[in-house]
């Protein structure tokens, strides 16, 4: 339930700092009268997010077995895809998201309703339905077929409602470049077990194979049906008999991502390269001035 928590939460906030940043450029450059179109954008991107969740979970049950799986499988390793490039995208640009927003606000003020209207649905409605198919993923995931999955997302929902109210009301501030970088590396880790579930769901399917090919089963240490057991599969979707193949493709993922994701931005080689390069450029052009006095 707390990975699921953790996903409505970084997910929901995102999307609300992006409705709090619109609304309160309209509202302190005295452009009230746009209001209207952008929460239409809103509540249309938020309508188009809701169905897409809507056809993934009742779209999938009149599907056989192993089609169930095969889509399940596809769309796990997608919505992963997805929310690593996010959690990388949203660390790099926490910092600049306002001044981002502020000027495509700028532009579709001059263009008139319609633009104001594709800005809000765009700016929202990419966050709105990659929670919805993350979101998808790892309810399917941890379900243990109790609600407590979905309630976990309801809960991180609203949670990152009331900040983002708290945020526009200006009774909050914290550091949002940190946030997102902690939230985000945790993030990694739910990712990394959904996409060992994915992984699961395509062997299943007959799209991979070595079912049967067993890293470890720690069942009777570990019950999937104890208190910890489902705290362990709620939290990282953790499997007590994982594949050979499950373990491998986790711990691919999840190592080289997270320690990319947790290094210092600007620290690369080539960025190094760079600043060693400008700084022999000024010295050599600093010769080069006195030779010539």
């Amino acid at each position: 339930m707390f990975g699921n928590y953790l996903i409505g939460l970084r997910e929901g906030l995102e999307a609300s700092l992006v409705v709090c940043i619109l609304i309160a450029y309209l509202v302190k450059t005295g452009r009230r009268d746009a209001l209207k179109p952008i929460w239409i954008g809103i509540g249309v991107a938020v309508g188009v997010a809701l169905a897409f969740g809507a056809g993934l979970e009742f779209g999938s049950q009149e599907l056989t077995f192993e089609a169930q799986e095969a889509l399940g499988g596809s769309l796990s390793v997608l919505a992963v895809g997805l929310v690593t490039w996010m959690v990388f995208w949203m660390r790099r640009t926490a910092r600049h998201l306002k001044a981002e927003l502020h000027g495509k606000l700028d532009a579709a003020l001059q263009m008139g309703t319609g633009a104001l209207v594709a800005t809000a649905f765009l700016a929202v409605g990419r966050e709105g339905l990659e929670t919805a198919l993350f979101v998808w993923a790892s309810v399917r995931a941890s379900s243990d077929g109790s609600y407590a999955p979905l309630i976990g997302v309801v809960l991180g929902l609203l949670t990152a409602v009331f900040l983002g109210w708290l945020f526009y009301r200006g009774a909050l501030k914290i550091n949002l470049a940190k946030f997102f970088t902690w939230t985000g590396g945790m993030l990694v880790v739910v990712a990394a077990g959904v996409l060992a579930y994915g992984v699961h769901d395509l062997q299943e399917a007959r799209f991979l194979g070595g079912l049967a090919d067993k890293a470890f089963d720690i069942s009777a240490t570990i019950p999937p049906d104890s208190w910890y057991g489902t705290l362990l599969k709620g939290v990282f979707n953790f499997q007590p008999d994982p594949t050979v193949l499950q373990v491998t493709v986790w711990a691919l993922y999840l190592i080289p991502t997270l320690a990319l994701f947790l290094a210092p931005i600007g620290s690369g080689p080539s960025v190094r390269v760079k600043k060693q390069k400008a700084t022999d450029e000024k010295a050599e052009a600093g010769a080069s001035a006195e030779k010539t006095a």
